[in-house]
């Protein structure tokens, strides 16, 4: 793993914890019948969908950095994949808990299109990865 990568898959690790912290509130809120989260089934399902997918989205992350040095991609392709994938675990995860901010909230609002932007991000993210994975190796990985 080269320098770069491994400084970036440190800072996820670190942020990670803000998911943890995240799932805390969460459960905070439901245990203590918080007005608008218990209440309020879409709200509930759109906080707990948003910390899952926060959560995993990162994992992803750091899964897939550990696969982006091996990739036969150009370094600006790798950055592409070292910022898209875990770019998407902001945009989707605020998709979910911008949209039903109002304790209220009957309909997602339209930070929910924010959800398509993180999923177009991961997609590309994946894509170029997998394609970088597939292709012929360099000449230095053949030994």
């Amino acid at each position: 793993m080269n320098t770069d990568t491994k400084k970036a898959a440190g800072w996820l690790i670190i942020i990670l914890p803000t998911v943890i912290y995240g799932g805390f509130s969460i459960l905070n809120l439901i245990i203590t019948k918080n007005v608008g989260i218990v209440e309020n089934p879409l709200r509930k399902d759109f906080f707990r969908a948003g910390h899952a997918h926060a959560g995993i989205l990162l994992m992803l992350s750091l899964i897939c950095y550990l696969y982006v040095d091996k990739a036969s991609l150009s370094t600006s392709l790798k950055s592409i994949v070292k910022t898209f994938i875990p770019v998407s675990a902001i945009f989707i995860p605020a998709a979910f808990f911008f949209s039903v901010l109002s304790p209220t909230a009957e309909e997602p609002n339209s930070f929910i299109y924010l959800a398509y932007l993180g999923a177009l991000t991961l997609a590309i993210g994946l894509l170029i990865l997998g394609i970088g994975l597939i292709r012929s190796p360099k000449k230095e990985d053949e030994h």
